[in-house]
């Protein structure tokens, strides 16, 4: 089972931040608070939705005969996303 990183606090709903990193290879650490890039912030159906999107080209044709949806559709989809990257931003 592949572990998804969370990106809202399970106790309070507020956004999270990472606050170290670590190398595996020579076990480095480095703390701190980063916050998750805007993509990191979707949810995991959103970030599917957009790597599918770059597979495609950017072809929201293509992404509608993939998903089985219209094309209109496919274009408010696309149009909710980015509102969410722009709010994660």
């Amino acid at each position: 089972m592949i572990k998804k990183l969370p990106f809202t606090c399970p106790s309070c709903s507020g956004l999270l931040q990472v606050n170290s990193l670590g190398c595996e290879r020579c076990e480095t650490a480095v703390s701190g608070k980063f916050d998750l890039p805007p993509l990191a912030k979707l949810s995991s159906e959103d970030q599917q939705f957009a790597i599918d999107f770059i597979r495609s080209s950017g072809s929201l044709k293509e992404m509608a005969q993939k998903l089985g949806l219209s094309y209109p559709t496919v274009r408010n989809m696309l149009d909710d996303l980015i509102q969410k990257i722009n709010k994660n931003e």
